[in-house]
């Protein structure tokens, strides 16, 4: 059991570094990794405001790359490390593309389809369901998503400071 920890600490803290990415740019900090036979086969971090697209989320980023990496749609043998919950198109994609095993780092209680809001991963409904793992360096992701919002409200609260007070002085 220690060494399946360890192994799913190793891929989260690299889904991790994709998360700092989007963090670095100004991106709700959430990253993925796609693990096959024990190499990542894709990458992928938020950029929706920067790409302007609301596909740009890093599980389908993750998705893509691995599917044209392993040349097909299907991801049977493969596990994906989130460091936040997939949402419901995130969590459709995964099933979609019948990602077996699913790795995640915090919870997002309001927007969650992993557990949270619902469970699309593990619906029995569906022709697939993965195996869900949850709360793996679940401080270190909930961390950076909290660090982030901080910052976020601090600077919305500075840039409407700053609007009131050039609108005083007209």
């Amino acid at each position: 059991m220690a060494m399946i920890g360890s192994i799913q600490e190793k891929y989260m803290r690299e889904a991790l570094r994709q998360a700092k990415k989007a963090y670095v740019l100004g991106e709700v900090p959430i990253g993925c990794v796609i693990v096959h036979e024990g190499r990542i086969i894709g990458r992928g971090y938020n950029r929706r405001n920067t790409d302007k697209n609301t596909l740009a989320h890093a599980e389908i980023t993750a998705i893509r790359k691995a599917s044209k990496q392993v040349g097909d749609w299907r991801l049977e043998e493969c596990t994906i490390y989130i460091t936040l919950e997939p949402c419901q198109m995130c969590a459709g994609a995964i099933i979609q593309a019948r990602i077996p095993e699913v790795v995640m780092g915090c919870m997002n209680p309001k927007a969650g389809c992993g557990g949270s809001v619902l469970n699309i991963l593990e619906m029995p409904q569906f022709n697939h369901q993965a195996a869900v793992t949850r709360g793996v360096l679940e401080e270190e992701c909930s961390g950076l998503l909290k660090k982030f919002f901080s910052e976020l409200r601090e600077r919305n609260r500075m840039e409407k400071k700053a609007r009131q007070s050039e609108g005083f002085e007209e």
